[in-house]
C-alpha cells in the first residue's frame, strides 16, 4: 500500500465523465489532482481540483505544483490546441520523467474496415477526429517507452453516460436514434475503463493497450438491446445508416498487452450495469 501513496497524479479534464470517474477510482489511493475548465463552485473548494483553460492557459504553473509522477490526458476540446498541449507535456515529461496515460480512440484505425485492430497495427484515419488522435499518439511514440501508456478506447456506455444520456433524450424528444447495420464494434464502460487503469498504475506498465470488450457486436443490435434493457423499446424510433454495403469494423482487441481476466469484459456485461 505504501508504494501507492507514493504517486502523486494528475488528470487532465478531471471534470468530464471519463475523468471524473477517473478520479473517483484513484483519489482513495494515490494523491490524485484534477483540472476542471468550467466555473464550478464545488471543485473550486476541494484543493485538488486545478481550473485549467488548455486552449488559454500554461500547464506548467500547474504541473510546477503538483509535480506528477503520472499524468492522466483525458481533454476534450480543440484538436490543434491539444496537439500543442501535448508537445509541452512531451517535453515536461522527458525532463522529468514523469509517465503519461493517454487516452486515444478505436478511431485511430477508422479508414480500415475489413478487420479488428491489434496494438501494433499500423494507425490510419479517414476522419479529423482519428488524424488528431494519430498526431498526439505519434509525439508520445517518440518518448522513451516506459513513460507512456496509450489506452485506446472503443464507444464507452455506462448509466452516466453521455452515448446513454443522449439515448434517452433522443427517445423523451422522438429523435430517432442512428443505428449503424453493417458496423461491427466492441465497446466498454466508465467502471471498466477506471479498474483497468488503476492496474496499470499499480503495476507500473507501459505501451499500448486495446481496451474494448473482448467480443465483437453489430452496433444496430447493441444500441438496440441498450434500449430494451433501459425499458424504452416501445418508444424508440431507428435511422438505419448505411456508410457502406459491406459490413465494416471499428473494434480494437488486445494481443500483445493482456490485462488478467478479471479485467476483460464482454458486450452482455455492459448491459448487465445498465440494468436499473
Amino acid at each position: 500500500m505504501n508504494k501507492e501513496i507514493k504517486h502523486s497524479i494528475l488528470i487532465l479534464g478531471a471534470s468530464g465523465f471519463l475523468g471524473g470517474n477517473i478520479y473517483k477510482e484513484l483519489c482513495s489511493y494515490f494523491k490524485t489532482f484534477g483540472t476542471y475548465n468550467i466555473n464550478n463552485r464545488q471543485l473550486e473548494k476541494n484543493k485538488h481540483f486545478f481550473q485549467y483553460n488548455f486552449e488559454e492557459d500554461d500547464i506548467f504553473e500547474i504541473l510546477n505544483i503538483v509535480k506528477p509522477s503520472i499524468i492522466i490526458s483525458a481533454l476534450r476540446g480543440d484538436f490543434s490546441k491539444q496537439v500543442l498541449l501535448h508537445q509541452h507535456l512531451s517535453e515536461y515529461i522527458l525532463i522529468n520523467n514523469t509517465k503519461l496515460l493517454y487516452l486515444s480512440s478505436a478511431n485511430v484505425f477508422d479508414a480500415y474496415s475489413k478487420y479488428p485492430s491489434y496494438e501494433q497495427d499500423k494507425t490510419y484515419s479517414n476522419s479529423v477526429y482519428g488524424h488528431f488522435k494519430i498526431k498526439i499518439e505519434n509525439i508520445l511514440l517518440r518518448l522513451p517507452k516506459k513513460q507512456v501508456v496509450i489506452l485506446r478506447l472503443p464507444m464507452v456506455f455506462g448509466s452516466q453516460s453521455p452515448r446513454i444520456s443522449e439515448i434517452i433524450q433522443n427517445i423523451k424528444e422522438n429523435i430517432p436514434i442512428e443505428i449503424f447495420p453493417n458496423l461491427i464494434m466492441n465497446a466498454t464502460t466508465d467502471s471498466k475503463i477506471t479498474q483497468q487503469i488503476h492496474y496499470i498504475i499499480n503495476r507500473n506498465k507501459s505501451g499500448i493497450y486495446h481496451l474494448g470488450s473482448s467480443d465483437l457486436v453489430h452496433h444496430d443490435d447493441f444500441i438496440k438491446d441498450i434500449i430494451k434493457t433501459l425499458n424504452l423499446e416501445s418508444k424508440a424510433l431507428y435511422k438505419q445508416v448505411y456508410t457502406t454495403n459491406d459490413d465494416r469494423y471499428l473494434a480494437v482487441l488486445p494481443k500483445y498487452n493482456l490485462l488478467p481476466k478479471n479485467l476483460n469484459l464482454l458486450s452482455q456485461e455492459i448491459l448487465t450495469e445498465l440494468k436499473i
